[in-house]
């Protein structure tokens, strides 16, 4: 499976509860620019999972209608601090599509990353807001992972 690993768009700095921080207006506009990139580039899911943290659910559901008619599906798995081993457990019951697109956060997505690749450390990557990262992931199991292509938002 291709899978594609998307961060949160910027949010606001400061809210009641970090659950509930939104997406700032230059938030809404980088989740706009994935989504159209990933619709120029043909990079459509089978699949959206995303973190129901509001400020990932809201780049997801921006991405996916700009994709059109693709599913979003908040997993509680991929909310801050998740983990990286149940990470690649949960997604191995969706490795029956082709590519699956994962919206979340920081350093999570660094932590999975580095360990899809074998790298150990996390510190070896550094995924900015609203960063689009695809990688080959046929075996989920660590180190079996290819990186395809890590773009932050500003490239795109």
């Amino acid at each position: 499976m291709l899978l594609y690993l998307l961060r949160h768009a910027e949010a606001e700095p400061h809210s009641d509860d970090d659950f509930s921080r939104r997406l700032t207006e230059k938030g809404y506009k980088q989740a706009r620019q994935v989504g159209c990139f990933m619709k120029d580039q043909c990079l459509r899911p089978d699949f959206i999972l995303s973190s129901p943290v509001i400020r990932a659910r809201d780049t997801a559901g921006i991405v996916a209608k700009l994709l059109g008619k693709i599913d979003v599906t908040q997993v509680p798995w991929a909310a801050c601090g998740m983990d990286p081993e149940r990470a690649l457990s949960e997604l191995a019951s969706y490795s029956r599509f082709k590519s699956i697109l994962l919206v979340g956060h920081e350093p999570d997505f660094s932590s999975l990353i580095a360990i899809l690749l074998g790298m150990g450390k996390s510190s070896s990557v550094n995924i900015s807001k609203a960063s689009l990262s695809g990688i080959d992931a046929s075996r989920l199991v660590p180190g079996a992972g290819v990186l395809e292509f890590l773009l932050p938002a500003k490239y795109l």
